[in-house]
């Protein structure tokens, strides 16, 4: 079984803007970001958490840029804005995209970040458009063999883990997505520990938890 595991979650920048939603979960953690990037593609830009277990949280915002308006992913993010930021989605990655290529009937986007020295690092992503539509839904992605350490979330030492995600849904409902196999651990989803609450209103991540310098912080 190709076991998916946790691989990011993703925070929607507010009306205050990408660095002063940055600045101010800098202040919340107490902990460092680093420099993210665009995503040309898609029509957006982040800033870096990063995490223990070759994981991060990143912070995300809309460009003013047409590919933002077309793109899911870039729609997905300009809508959690515009609704006032906040948690917006959460990722896996899979060393077999291709399986669910074949159950969505669709083909992986292809994503793309280039740095200023040349080096490009490319990915796969598919079911972004599932998470528009049910947002406790992950979307998958697919690392470029060979491309691990080049993300810009390997640049600096962790500071600190996630440790848990609030998330009103189903459990059942996330297997289904998923290709009805389990998702990795027991208990959901490998290396992380995944609550799910009963839904009080729309469904997706209600909180993070963190173990940070300071002690845990729930986000």
């Amino acid at each position: 079984m190709n076991t998916c595991r946790m691989d990011h979650v993703s925070y929607a920048a507010g009306p205050e803007g990408l660095e002063a939603t940055v600045e101010r979960l800098v202040e919340t953690l107490g902990i460092d970001r680093i420099k993210g990037g665009v995503h040309p593609r898609f029509g957006t830009h982040n800033a870096l958490f990063p995490m223990r277990n070759g994981q991060w949280l990143e912070v995300v915002e809309a460009m003013d840029h047409p590919a933002s308006l077309s793109a899911p992913f870039g729609q997905l993010v300009r809508a959690r804005s515009e609704q006032g930021g906040g948690w917006m989605s959460w990722a896996v990655s899979t060393p077999d995209i291709g399986r669910f290529e074949r159950r969505l009937e669709r083909e992986a986007v292809p994503g793309i970040r280039r740095f200023p020295d040349g080096r490009e690092l490319s990915w796969r992503q598919i079911g972004v458009k599932g998470t528009l539509a049910d947002p406790q839904l992950p979307f998958i992605v697919r690392w470029a063999d060979g491309q691990e350490d080049m993300h810009p979330s390997q640049a600096a030492e962790p500071q600190a883990s996630i440790d848990k995600v609030a998330i009103a849904g189903s459990r059942d409902r996330l297997i289904e997505w998923l290709g009805g196999e389990q998702v990795g651990e027991e208990d959901g989803v490998a290396d992380v520990d995944v609550d799910y609450l009963a839904p009080s209103g729309t469904p997706g991540i209600v909180s993070v938890t963190f173990t940070t310098p300071a002690g845990p912080v729930t986000l």
